[in-house]
């Protein structure tokens, strides 16, 4: 078993506070995003055997497992973030992993390099994902019903909103939310950074439902994911309650601290809300336009404590312990790998004591048993 040193991301949208309270250190006043926990090239998990990326590539079976090897190959097939918002995030897609593995392809046999700012894969994997909420989360997770939007849109009373209002009571489910949402990407940007703001400043002045977008806009002044975000469903967590974002599903997160978890991938399609390259269709290409309730998840209570974040996939496996003081330790040991992550309270895990934001890095059949009184997250896979 490991102690991770992890390292923290400060994009722009990150919280300045959230992430620094949590580890219970003074804010440097710049924002904090992520901070990531796992093997991924892009920001390891530093360990005192190295890089945890160069210590599974060493020993692939012994660090995550014969069956995980044979299902996953020999990479952890996850990465475990904190990810705290202080502004909205991009809106955004995940391909699915055909999709993820033509695209990738396409892009090698074309030449666009790794990191060039219009290339749309960075690896042929998908990237499902699971964020759980650890203090009140905001955030924009698939489409709404055509007609929900299109009352949503019409109370606003902007006479440039009609055209989309109409063509969301004209035609269909699915080619309602692809006309409108095509429309909005494709037109004239002059044009709709004027509607935008005056979408804005009616969300302002009615309030409500409509508040979240007003927020929208102030930190994407005239960006025409404004309006496609209305097309969404608004979610609210509360802290224990989750959400799964599958292929092709339009999500943003907007405000709080959460636990996410996902496949070790970095493809993300863009909508809005970004100075980033939006690649309109391909995205549309991705995106499965049909309505869908957000579909809030809370965990699964086993008999042993164990409350389990149930999802269709088997590149991740998420769950949580709330270990009361002066109990029974329990006993984690699996023959999979895992990433134990304590965000409340003290928790003893193998020989390390952790504090909130610690974390630990646990090899397949290690022996482990964790004990409190804090919380434990447990990020594993099914193999």
């Amino acid at each position: 078993m490991d102690r991770l040193d992890n390292t923290v991301r400060p994009y722009a949208w990150g919280s300045t506070t959230a992430i620094p309270r949590l580890l219970g250190v003074e804010p440097t006043g710049e924002p904090q995003a992520e901070m990531w926990m796992g093997a991924h090239p892009g920001a390891p998990s530093r360990t005192p055997r190295g890089p945890l990326d160069q210590v599974v590539e060493a020993a692939p079976e012994q660090e995550l497992g014969p069956a995980a090897v044979a299902k996953f190959g020999p990479r952890l097939p996850f990465l475990l973030k904190i990810l705290a918002a202080g502004a909205p995030l991009s809106l955004q897609v995940h391909p699915d992993l055909a999709q993820a593995r033509a695209g990738y392809q396409d892009e090698e046999t074309r030449g666009i390099p790794i990191d060039a700012g219009h290339r749309n894969y960075k690896d042929a994997n998908h990237k499902p994902e699971l964020i759980c909420a650890l203090t009140e989360f905001d955030g924009l997770c698939g489409f709404r019903a055509p007609d929900a939007a299109a009352r949503l849109l019409a109370a606003l009373e902007v006479d440039s909103l009609k055209p989309y209002v109409d063509l969301l009571h004209a035609h269909p489910e699915e080619a309602a939310l692809r006309e409108v949402l095509t429309a909005l990407l494709t037109a004239d940007r002059e044009e709709m950074a004027h509607t935008v703001t005056e979408a804005a400043a009616a969300c302002a002045r009615l309030g409500g439902d409509h508040a979240p977008y007003a927020d929208i806009a102030h930190h994407y002044p005239g960006d025409p994911g404004v309006i496609a975000a209305m097309l969404l469903n608004h979610v609210r967590l509360q802290p224990g309650e989750a959400l799964f974002l599958g292929a092709g599903v339009p999500h943003a997160y907007l405000d709080g601290l959460g636990v996410e978890i996902m496949a070790n991938s970095d493809n993300v399609l863009r909508c809005g809300l970004t100075p980033k390259h939006v690649d309109v269709p391909e995205l549309l290409r991705i995106v499965r336009f049909e309505a869908s309730e957000p579909g809030v998840l809370r965990p699964e209570a086993s008999p042993d404590g164990e409350e389990v974040y149930a999802t269709p996939i088997d590149e991740f496996r998420l769950s949580r312990y709330v270990l009361p003081e002066n109990t029974a330790p329990h006993d984690l040991t699996r023959a999979t790998p895992q990433i134990l992550l304590c965000t409340a309270g003290s928790v003893r895990a193998g020989g390390f004591t952790l504090s909130p934001g610690e974390s630990v890095f646990v090899p397949a059949g290690e022996a482990a048993q964790v004990s409190g009184p804090g919380t434990v997250f447990r990020a594993t896979v099914v193999a």
